[in-house]
């Protein structure tokens, strides 16, 4: 099956409140959507379980009025709780088979690949779609081991049939070369999230997106 059969989305939004840098993440996440965002992900590596599960509550309220899937980052408990579309988790996160054995009722996993040899192990088969992580080196993001570059996207395509979601800096300015090499969608953070409009700033994405398929 192609990939876009299984993950049909192009634009995914990956949020949070210190992202938001003091506006308020449910008006950015909404308005976001309505510039064109697929599928957003929250993500709150500085929250406990509770505070997150409000956050993800509230949230949820927001895309399930639009129809948007919402995937969780690296919390298993607050994926389960809320029903959440789908839990996204890295290298040093919840691995995916366990994720499988534990949360068994259908739900979709996504894994960031850090290095070329992660691509052939248990892990990255039991997973749904992958993130190349990251594509261009990030502030929101220091732990990671490489920068992909887009030939790296392209050496990746080549190796895999899964869905790749391409984040790192992804912006006005590499979201269409990324899509050229072999990505599915692109995962946006300061580029929405920091934007004077959220809105414009997906729309525009998402013009640049379905322009370079």
């Amino acid at each position: 099956m192609k990939p876009d059969l299984l993950f049909p989305y192009r634009l995914y939004l990956v949020i949070s409140e210190a992202d938001c840098q003091g506006r308020d993440p449910l008006w950015v996440a909404e308005q976001a959507i309505l510039g064109g965002v697929d599928i957003v992900q929250l993500r709150e590596k500085q929250l406990d379980t509770d505070a997150f599960l409000l956050n993800a509550a509230r949230l949820k309220a927001v895309t399930d009025r639009y129809g948007v899937p919402l995937v969780i980052n690296d919390n298993l408990a607050v994926a389960v709780q809320l029903g959440a579309w789908g839990i996204h988790v890295g290298q040093r996160d919840l691995p995916p088979s366990l994720i499988r054995k534990v949360w068994t009722d259908g739900c979709s996993v996504g894994y960031s690949i850090e290095q070329p040899e992660q691509l052939y192990s248990k892990e990255t088969e039991a997973s749904d779609y992958l993130g190349i992580s990251p594509v261009f080196s990030t502030a929101t993001k220091t732990d990671t081991i490489i920068e992909w570059g887009t030939d790296g996207i392209r050496q990746i395509r080549q190796r895999t049939s899964k869905p790749l979601i391409a984040i790192g800096r992804m912006d006005r300015t590499n979201a269409a070369d990324a899509i050229r090499a072999g990505a599915d969608c692109i995962a946006v953070v300061s580029a929405i999230c920091s934007a004077d409009s959220p809105r414009d700033a997906a729309a525009e994405l998402k013009e640049l997106i379905n322009n370079a398929l």
